[in-house]
């Protein structure tokens, strides 16, 4: 980590052999992320994407219980093909969000083999970061990193 924080810092790499465009498009295309993004057997009842900085991004992961888990943030900085950063600092309109926990920064880069792909997880606090950890991140995300290296695949 490059900030001087990795207390607060949660990082997941996979080289996943698809091109860094199928990556993207499955990041920012609502039916491909309803795909992909909740480790199974969780799923995405809804998924909305405003692809501009400042625009919103809501997530909505369902338990197999029926219980909805929503997520909205804004994205801060998008460039095609290669980077997604995103927070739920804000929400709609940037209007400050109630408890804000974690900016997300995903990366695609081209490597032999396909993509490095890169979710970084930086969070307000190393308490938010520890407790993100125990939610189990890595598990997790990693279960969804396989998830999207398929869905990739097939786009």
């Amino acid at each position: 980590m490059t900030d001087g924080t990795p207390e607060r810092e949660l990082v997941l790499t996979r080289l996943i052999p698809a091109p860094a465009s199928a990556l993207y498009r499955a990041w920012t295309e609502p039916a491909l992320l309803k795909r992909w993004f909740a480790p199974k057997p969780y799923t995405v009842s809804e998924a909305e994407t405003d692809l501009r900085p400042g625009g919103a991004t809501r997530i909505v992961m369902r338990a197999p219980d029926g219980s909805e888990f929503p997520s909205a943030g804004v994205y801060l900085e998008l460039v095609e093909n290669a980077r997604i950063v995103f927070t739920d600092a804000y929400v709609t309109a940037w209007e400050p969000s109630a408890k804000p926990f974690f900016t997300g920064i995903i990366t695609f880069e081209p490597e032999a083999g396909g993509t490095r792909y890169t979710a970084r997880a930086r969070h307000w606090s190393a308490e938010d970061c520890a407790a993100h950890k125990a939610m189990g991140f890595h598990e997790g995300w990693g279960l969804c990193a396989d998830q999207l290296a398929g869905l990739a695949q097939a786009i």
